[in-house]
């Protein structure tokens, strides 16, 4: 998939490609269904698939103090996109002066001008241009008079929730990590660098790697069967996510238990996706009440994990 870096860059670049529009956080299941849309009418149009997609968030602009925390970095984000077979990718940066680009102007010089679109497929939900002033009904009259088509995908349910970003985050944040991954379609992912630890683990029986997070949307305080990524192997694993209260800790770390041996991996970019909750953050009696959870823990995880293959 072409990276292409701001609408400037993109003009005159594609030759009327299907296009859609978004933020794409997660790239939930709703997000899926428009890129297969996509896809399929691109392919039946003989034209290439190219998403619009800005960063940062557009609310961390004109609403920062509701900024989200967002589910994945851009590049993670770019990642899943290419996934779903798009030929090309443009970043708008989102500045406070794209914010303040009219409704009419962006569909004029951005969608037509810049990117030369024959077919939008959207969101049933999209809102652009300054002040959201931009709509799915305004878009298709824009069509009519540019001369470019409108497809509008209506809301995915799962688990009787419209999935959309903001639920996946909430589902993030208090540990419904099971219930994120049906609106995902796959288990949340964090990545980060394995870093040196307390070594409390190891005195336990139960060595971890502690992670120094790149991914904004972290868990919430909890234990978890997870799955790991290290070295380009998946491995089963158990992650705790919390302050480590039995020892008196007030500072939220990020430790996998990993079930199999894999050597010195200090320093290492890991990948870790979350799978199921097995238990709420607890202060125990002493290390010995604790390493016998962890024990407990560990089997759980493996019992959901092998459950799941």
């Amino acid at each position: 998939m072409e990276v292409v870096r701001g609408l400037d860059q993109a003009a005159g670049r594609f030759a009327r490609p299907v296009v859609t529009v978004g933020n794409f956080d997660g790239v939930h299941r709703g997000h899926q269904v428009i890129l297969d849309w996509l896809r399929r009418d691109a392919d039946q149009r003989d034209t290439i698939a190219v998403a619009l997609t800005f960063d940062p968030h557009p609310t961390s602009v004109v609403r920062p103090e509701a900024a989200p925390t967002l589910l994945m970095s851009l590049e993670d984000r770019l990642d899943a996109l290419a996934a779903y077979g798009l030929d090309a990718c443009v970043v708008q940066s989102f500045t406070p002066e794209f914010a303040e680009v009219e409704a009419d102007v962006f569909v004029e010089r951005f969608l037509v001008g810049a990117l030369a679109t024959q077919k939008l497929v959207v969101g049933h939900d999209l809102n652009f241009g300054k002040d959201r002033q931009g709509s799915v009904e305004s878009l298709v009259e824009s069509g009519g008079r540019h001369g470019f088509s409108v497809e509008i995908v209506e809301p995915v349910v799962v688990d009787d929730m419209v999935v959309h970003s903001s639920v996946v985050r909430e589902k993030v944040a208090g540990g419904q990590v099971g219930a994120a991954a049906r609106l995902l379609g796959r288990p949340h992912r964090v990545r980060g660098c394995v870093v040196e630890g307390a070594g409390r683990g190891t005195e336990l029986g139960f060595a971890t790697a502690n992670i120094a997070t790149t991914t904004p949307a972290v868990p919430g305080h909890g234990v978890y069967a997870t799955r790991t990524t290290v070295g380009g192997s998946e491995i089963d694993s158990a992650t705790s996510i919390g302050t480590t209260p039995t020892f008196d800790g007030d500072r939220t770390a990020v430790e996998v238990h990993l079930f199999e041996d894999c050597g010195d991996i200090y320093g290492q970019d890991i990948a870790v996706d979350f799978v199921e909750h097995l238990r709420a953050q607890k202060k125990f009696d002493g290390p010995a009440a604790l390493a016998a959870q962890i024990e407990a823990d560990v089997a759980r995880a493996k019992e959901l994990l092998a459950g799941g293959r």
